[in-house]
């Protein structure tokens, strides 16, 4: 049977990337959960709204009791709050199931800016920290960011000492730390239950967007092993996790951050064959698991993604063959993933065309001939239209005047491909 996964909140960015880390597992099943119906609900089949938040009194007693009625196995938090409520209550023993993440000891120290420099200033490279009343001309610029905070929220580049007072005003917590100029890398890890760090591949953020990095490609650097090693040996860690390092004006790398969880674009180790996800969920089981990566170079890139929800109910599907199911002298592989939803959904696909060739020999050329459930060939002078006779239908054509006249004759929805998106449902 395959083990019960809850990931909270299933919206964020590492909790899409956690979906995506076992959507196609056959070892797991995933569900999502959320305080406010935000992607998360777009995404996850197995959705569960209207969760406190983690601030409030009657979190913990909500999320046991929805570990108890769905028989979840795993708890996986996908935001730093989460991740130390989480472990503070795993160590207590007031969590029905296990959390994926390292002891709270570690999580209290990672949620802390000041803390983990306080712990690491010995150990390996840290920015220097200025008392806001004492900097001087020649320290600028500075850079100032939240003691307890994820992303870029909240932080500011100061280019005068007025500035200093400006923010900090507004904001005392703020740390006010040394100007980090050069590149920045993010370190994603895994270490397993004796504790020995298995994996640690660095990727450089390129660019980032909202303090999430959104083109990154992996790197190779010495340094960035080592660093792994000694955060592992410092700290007890647990599955997976990672840091973050910028270079100074020096080109020596400083740590920022780190975080006993997963990161949003750990995709781009996925891609090569290290899911830490599912290595951290067979660690978790007591499992020896073994790491293996291809070796060849991948840049990830990325953007929004758009999830659609509809109230069509439609049986049968009119389709399009020239210009649709075949476009450029190649199969579309966006509309033969509807095709195969809805032979999964067991709603009926027609293959309704004027093709000038042999319609079958051309199914049969692109590998295609016994998908469809009927093949109707509309020869000149007949009208589509007349074919559809099912009011539950619905009509996909390329042609601006075939979708007209289907739509003002049957009255039912019509699409173009570049609609097709809109259809594509949760797998």
């Amino acid at each position: 049977m395959k083990k019960k996964v809850l990931v909270f909140p299933c919206g964020s960015e590492i909790g899409l990337e956690i979906y995506n880390s076992l959507r196609y597992s056959a070892h797991f099943e995933v569900f999502g959960g959320s305080s406010v119906d935000d992607h998360g609900m777009y995404v996850y089949t197995n959705y569960i709204g209207n969760i406190p938040s983690v601030d409030s009194p009657n979190f913990i007693e909500k999320i046991n009791e929805i570990v108890k009625t769905n028989d979840i196995d795993f708890l996986i938090p996908a935001h730093d709050s989460v991740v130390l409520k989480f472990a503070q209550e795993s160590d207590a023993g007031r969590l029905r199931c296990p959390v994926l993440t390292s002891p709270s000891e570690t999580c209290a120290i990672s949620r802390s800016k000041l803390k983990t420099y306080e712990k690491f200033k010995d150990i390996l490279p840290t920015p220097k920290v200025f008392a806001s009343s004492s900097v001087q001309l020649n320290d600028l610029p500075l850079f100032l960011k939240p003691d307890v905070g994820q992303g870029s929220k909240g932080t500011h580049l100061a280019k005068a000492i007025e500035d200093i007072a400006f923010y900090i005003k507004k904001e005392p917590s703020l740390l006010v730390l040394e100007y980090l100029p050069g590149k920045e890398y993010t370190v994603d890890c895994f270490t397993d239950k004796d504790g020995r760090l298995r994996f640690c591949e660095g990727r450089e953020r390129i660019r980032v967007m909202n303090g999430i990095s959104v083109n990154a490609v992996t790197v190779e650097d010495n340094r960035i092993g080592e660093l792994a090693q000694k955060i592992n040996s410092t700290l007890k860690l647990r599955g997976v996790w990672f840091f973050q390092v910028k270079e100074n004006k020096g080109g020596d790398l400083i740590l920022m951050e780190f975080a006993p969880r997963v990161a949003g674009t750990m995709a781009l180790v996925r891609s090569k064959g290290v899911n830490l996800v599912l290595l951290s969920l067979f660690d978790a089981m007591g499992y020896e698991v073994d790491v293996f990566e291809n070796s060849y170079e991948i840049t990830i890139d990325r953007a929004l993604d758009n999830k659609y929800r509809h109230n069509l109910d439609y049986q049968h599907v009119y389709l399009d063959f020239d210009d649709l199911v075949i476009l450029g002298g190649k199969v579309n592989p966006a509309v033969m993933a509807f095709v195969y939803q809805c032979m999964n959904k067991k709603i009926k696909v027609h293959l309704l065309t004027r093709h000038r060739e042999d319609l079958e020999l051309s199914l049969r050329k692109y590998k295609l001939n016994g998908i469809f459930d009927e093949l109707i060939w509309v020869k000149d002078g007949e009208e589509k239209h007349d074919y559809i006779k099912e009011k539950n239908a619905i009509f996909i054509d390329d042609s601006f005047a075939e979708r007209k006249k289907v739509h003002q004759v049957n009255g039912i929805p019509v699409f173009d491909a570049h609609m097709i998106e809109a259809l594509i449902e949760k797998f």
